[in-house]
This record gives structure tokens, C-alpha cells and sequence, in this order.
């Protein structure tokens, strides 16, 4: 879900103006203008859901960064609707406490977590949160998020995977499969919803995130998308040029020039060889680091050499 075409503004709409367009969609799907129809709660809940993201200056500024798919691997919809008082919202436009607006409270808990109402298969079913002929229940807690690490290789984040990890619940082994998506970075967290704690008295169970951490290459280091590798030459090629095979991480090889001249620490690029730029995006580039050898030792001869060498101002 687009959360701005779900709203029908720009990216650099203001807030007022972000307000006003949520206003207006708020007013014509709501349930007491619609006498509960699915399609308009669908859509009240989706234009709910965009606002309370994009009228969150922190938020907003995720969801442009990483985009909806990332966006929702970040948040829990519990942490979308952290923080968003619908009730308060309803006053303001002037919905009070019966009609379809009391039901639709109460089929979200009776309070202000919106978030509880997205958990539910059927918005018009019995909830054990709400207040009935037969008093007030304890609302179905949900189950404890979990968290766990994960180690991916390089070769990885450049093409995506599948993993089958084996997690502990209960006591017992259970396989859950995880997607993990081109151009991952390390500390980023995927969201596997439901996988998580039991909830103790019914409720949806909660969500495991695993966070990323990227293994070391012995080839390869990573700096942001770009890739760095490398490659030592003597005293001579620098002076005089030379061509050094180049292996990108995945194996193509390419002969590389390396002009008369070049300096210790001088950097080549192949551009478009490094890691993906987020699932969708185009590549970065691969540098190949120059680095000029110094022997520790020298034969006779050599010594002569670089004697003669140092005597002709090098």
C-alpha cells in the first residue's frame, strides 16, 4: 500500500495539508456515514493507517527511506499505531459514543489501539475486549514479540535467499523459513508476523524479528552498497603500468589496467559490480584498492638496484 496515493497527496505535502486530505477520506469512509459496509472499513482503516504514519515526522522519514516493503519489515503494526489516538480523532469530527462509531470501538478494544483491530480476522466478531450485555472481559493480550540474530554472507545480500532456521518455542524445535532481501544491511530487523510468543489467553501470537548481522569475506569489504577488494603490485608495475586479474564477488573476471604512475592506496572502479542498493535497486560499484609492496628483505643484487635507484632520485 502506497500510503501517500492512499491519501492523495504529494511527498512534500504539509501537515496541514495531510490533515485536511485525511479529514476528508475519514469523513467518507466512516462507519456511521456507511452503515458499516466492509469495502468503507477497509478503506477507513487503510487511510488510518497512512496517517498515522505519515503525520509522524519519524515514521514518514522511514517509510520514504526504505519504502512500503522495507517500511513494514521495520514496524509492527502495533508500533504503526503507537501513539495515534483514534477515539480523539472521531471527537474531533464530531462522532460520538453510539451508532456504528461505539460498535467500531469496540470491536478495536474500547480504547485507543487501533493496531488491535487490524489483528483480527472479522472486524464485526465477538471480541473479548469489548463491552457487552455480560460486562467487560480482559482484552486477548498478544503474545511476546521475540527477537534473534542472523548471520548472512556477502554473496547473499548481492542475490537474496531463503534460510530454514530452527528456533526454540515452548520447549521445542520448530523450522520457520525467512526471505532475506537483496542489499540487506546489518542491524536491520525482518518481521516475521505471528511467529512469535503464545499469547496466554487466546490473542494473536507475537512477531519474531530477526536481526541481521553480515559475516566478515576474506576477499571482500563491504563500505555502504559499494564493494572493495584488494590488489598489491611491486615497485616496478607502479612505475611502469600493469594489468592485474580482477574476480568480482560473483566470479565473473576481468583484466584491469593499471596505469604507469599509480600511487599506493589508488582506487579503480567497476562500476555496477558491488551490493544491490535495497531489493529493487541498481548496484554499486566495485574498487579495487592498489597497494604498492615493500620487501622486507633484499638480495644483494636488489640492493644494488635500489641503491642506484635512490642515488637517481627515487
Amino acid at each position: 500500500m502506497d500510503y501517500y496515493e492512499t491519501l492523495g497527496v504529494k511527498k512534500d505535502s504539509s501537515p496541514s495539508e495531510l490533515k485536511k486530505a485525511y479529514r476528508k477520506l475519514a469523513l467518507k469512509y466512516h462507519p456511521d456515514k456507511n452503515n458499516g459496509g466492509k469495502e468503507a472499513e477497509a478503506k477507513f482503516k487503510e487511510i488510518n493507517e497512512a496517517y498515522a504514519v505519515l503525520s509522524d515526522p519519524e515514521k514518514k522519514r522511514q517509510y520514504d527511506l526504505y519504502g512500503s516493503t522495507n517500511f513494514h519489515q521495520r514496524y509492527s503494526q502495533e508500533e504503526i499505531f503507537r501513539g495515534f489516538d483514534l477515539n480523539d480523532i472521531l471527537r474531533q469530527f464530531g462522532f460520538g459514543g453510539t451508532g456504528q462509531s461505539a460498535q467500531f470501538r469496540s470491536n478495536m478494544g474500547g480504547g485507543n489501539s487501533f493496531a488491535s483491530f487490524f489483528s483480527q480476522g472479522n472486524p464485526h466478531q465477538a471480541n473479548p475486549g469489548g463491552c457487552g450485555g455480560g460486562g467487560c472481559h480482559a482484552p486477548a493480550e498478544k503474545g511476546q514479540d521475540m527477537t534473534y540474530q542472523i548471520t548472512v554472507s556477502l554473496e547473499e545480500v548481492l542475490h537474496g535467499a531463503e534460510r530454514t532456521i530452527t528456533l526454540r518455542k515452548n520447549g521445542s524445535p520448530q523450522n520457520v523459513s525467512v526471505k532475506i532481501p537483496k542489499g540487506i544491511e546489518a542491524g536491520k530487523k525482518l518481521r516475521l508476523q505471528g511467529q512469535g510468543g503464545v499469547s496466554r489467553n487466546g490473542g494473536p501470537s507475537g512477531d519474531l524479528y530477526l536481526k541481521v548481522d553480515i559475516a566478515s569475506n576474506d576477499t571482500f569489504l563491504r563500505d555502504g552498497d559499494d564493494l572493495i577488494v584488494q590488489k598489491l603490485i611491486s615497485f616496478s608495475e607502479a612505475c611502469f603500468g600493469t594489468t592485474i586479474e580482477v574476480e568480482t564477488l560473483e566470479g565473473k573476471k576481468f583484466a584491469v589496467k593499471v596505469a604507469p604512475g599509480t600511487t599506493h592506496d589508488s582506487r579503480l572502479r567497476l562500476k555496477g559490480y558491488g551490493l544491490p542498493v535495497g531489493p529493487l535497486g541498481e548496484r554499486g560499484d566495485l574498487y579495487v584498492k592498489i597497494g604498492v609492496k615493500v620487501p622486507k628483505e633484499l638480495t644483494e643484487e636488489q640492493g644494488k638496484v635500489i641503491e642506484q635507484l635512490r642515488d637517481c632520485g627515487l
